[in-house]
């Protein structure tokens, strides 16, 4: 969630802060702003709404003169926490004196305290946020040396941040520094740029250097200096990005989600290739960083995520359980550290995280490494805080993913778990015939996949039947039970329909009791165990006048009578199927929204990495 760009340069830095913004729009925001240095003084302009409201203010406000000038500034996509998505509360704001400016992801925790102070030496707020205190404390601390100022307040704040800082009193420089949300630098040639996420930066260059918690940088348009916030030097590695600009870019579709689910063979295959082994009927995975011995010790398996990705985990679950003959739960990442987890050093937790910052994930990685257990992740970008914590795990390659409602990255997932449990499958009790046959089911899932989205204007046809429903209930079985969930999110994501998933067993329980005449059922039917019970629950719902939507096994002529529509997905095994299965939702909740006339790519009140908790 928020989003930061700083831009030291020869460039126009306002042209520069705006199309990073609209680079980092995906995130989720409710208002904009920037602020540049113009000589010795500061310059803001701020507006509620979009990148565009900020960009149109901009441009009535300062002449292309002055910008053209201008090479300094520092810019934000705010996602309202304190205080409501007005212009007062969008960032940057100033401090007391009006020559110290700040953006800031994050929350301060202990601000109400820390204004009351203030206040009473007679500072004056006008915002309702915990930045504009964060702001003010620098400048009452700034005496001379802004680096120091910035350390000797972040002393006194307890929370998360990632900021950006800049002063009228030390022109020539930004100062950056985080803890527990993520800053990125860029260093280009002449002109070095930061932000919270790599897409705002891969225009420029793709020489970068991630800062850890409590780094604090000194920037200039030439040079990189960062110390701890005890001004104690530090060395980060300049890595390389690898990320093509392009590829943040719609390339013809009407939305990143429809791009990013049609991407999804490419995307699949590219987290597949190299890691099936058909002579030792399993997968090489290296980023584990486990050996045969270590796998055959394990005693449980633990997966922590949130959201979607703890959708993932649960398909998971099913895999190691049935694959490895070892015992596999799925935590709440959320929860994970507030109840005390019973782990050791023979437990095995997997961190799931698309963006690799998510707050709550990253608060479990370390709980778990503080209890002894082996830990790893899967994250899509490199470089991420989950990545480099860990020290260990596997990549998904599923290249940018833009769209707020997370696809191609949900099913990256999904296969990595799978050559995960494959691997460690091998290492107990699967035989060699049982691993090959696996990894040859894994390796058709990208085929599988594009059989799904050949479907895609029929699926639109079927929408038509459902998206003016209010309310929509999607269930499943054993590893459709997760696609279940998954399924039902990615409708209420983007469509805003009131949407549940259940495991099919769960219907008479309770949730039939809202069932009337025409109720949309989304069931996942597919020909696996467990199917003639599934079948037995749609006769439940259609004897209450439920509309059914199936989603079936090709060929199941049988599921398809039980259906008043259905979605029929190519034959494989029970697992491997949770991936097209997952696909064919996504595009029925992509059309749906599309027909209500849904914000897709940017659903309200969403973000696409959340940083705090």
């Amino acid at each position: 969630m928020c989003g930061i760009v700083g831009y030291i340069g020869k460039a126009d830095a306002t042209s520069v802060l705006i199309n990073g913004l609209r680079r980092l729009e995906y995130r989720g925001y409710d208002s904009a702003g920037l602020a540049i240095l113009d000589g010795d003084r500061v310059l803001i302009s701020k507006s509620p709404g979009k990148v565009a409201n900020l960009k149109e203010q901009t441009r009535l406000a300062w002449s292309p003169e002055l910008c053209h000038r201008v090479g300094t500034g520092i810019a934000h996509t705010r996602w309202a926490t304190h205080g409501p998505p007005t212009e007062v509360n969008a960032h940057p704001h100033l401090d007391q004196s009006e020559d110290i400016a700040l953006v800031h992801n994050g929350i301060i925790e202990n601000y109400r305290p820390i204004r009351a102070r203030l206040e009473g030496i007679g500072h004056h707020f006008y915002s309702e946020t915990d930045t504009e205190v964060l702001a003010h404390l620098i400048g009452e601390c700034d005496k001379g040396d802004l680096f120091q100022a910035v350390c000797d307040a972040l002393h006194q704040v307890k929370g998360t941040f990632g900021i950006a800082v800049l002063s009228a009193r030390e022109p020539g420089k930004i100062i950056t520094a985080r803890r527990g949300s993520p800053i990125v630098i860029g260093v280009g040639d002449g002109e070095t740029i930061i932000a919270s996420d790599a897409s705002a930066i891969v225009a420029h260059t793709q020489r970068v250097v991630y800062l850890d918690d409590n780094d604090i940088a000194i920037v200039t348009a030439d040079s990189v200096e960062i110390r701890d916030l005890n001004n104690v030097p530090v060395t980060r590695e300049i890595a390389e990005l690898g990320i093509d600009a392009a590829a943040a870019e719609k390339g013809g579709f009407g939305h990143f989600m429809l791009k990013e689910i049609h991407e999804q063979p490419e995307s699949l295959g590219n987290a597949i290739r190299g890691r099936l082994d058909m002579d030792l009927g399993s997968s090489v995975l290296a980023g584990m960083g486990t050996s045969p011995r270590d796998l055959a010790e394990l005693n449980r398996v633990v997966l922590v995520g949130c959201g979607t990705s703890l959708h993932a985990g649960l398909v998971g679950e099913y895999a190691f359980e049935d694959m490895a003959d070892v015992h596999a739960e799925v935590e709440q990442a959320a929860e994970f550290r507030y109840r005390n987890p019973l782990l050791g050093s023979r437990d095995f937790v997997i961190a799931i995280s698309q963006s690799g910052e998510t707050a709550d994930t990253l608060a479990a990685v370390r709980e778990a490494k503080q209890k002894g257990a082996f830990v790893m992740s899967l994250c899509n970008v490199v470089g991420s805080t989950i990545a480099r914590e860990t020290g260990r795990g596997v990549y998904l390659h599923a290249g940018p993913e833009i769209s707020v409602a997370s696809t191609k990255a949900f099913t990256s997932q999904v296969a990595v778990l799978l050559m995960m449990a494959l691997k460690l499958g091998r290492g107990r009790r699967l035989s060699l015939d049982e691993g090959n046959r696996f990894a040859k089911e894994i390796e058709a899932i990208p085929a599988l996949v594009g059989r799904v989205i050949l479907q895609s204007a029929r699926i639109a046809e079927l929408a038509k039947e459902y998206y003016q429903a209010q309310h929509a209930f999607f269930i499943g079985r054993g590893p459709m039970y997760p696609v279940a969930l998954e399924g039902a999110l990615k409708l209420k994501e983007i469509s805003y329909i009131h949407a549940e998933g259940y495991h099919a067993a769960e219907l008479k329980h309770g949730p039939i009791a809202l069932l009337e005449k025409g109720t949309p059922i989304i069931a996942l039917a597919c020909d696996i165990p467990g199917k003639d019970k599934t079948l037995g629950n749609i006769e439940e719902c259609r004897a209450r006048g439920a509309r059914i939507l199936g989603i079936i096994t090709e060929g199941d002529d049988e599921a398809a009578e039980y259906m008043d529509d259905y979605i029929a997905i190519p034959r494989s095994n029970a697992l491997v199927s949770t991936i097209p299965a997952v696909v064919a939702l996504q595009l029925f909740a992509y059309h749906v929204a599309n027909l209500r006339g849904c914000e897709i790519d940017q659903p309200r009140n969403l973000a696409k990495s959340v940083t705090v908790e």
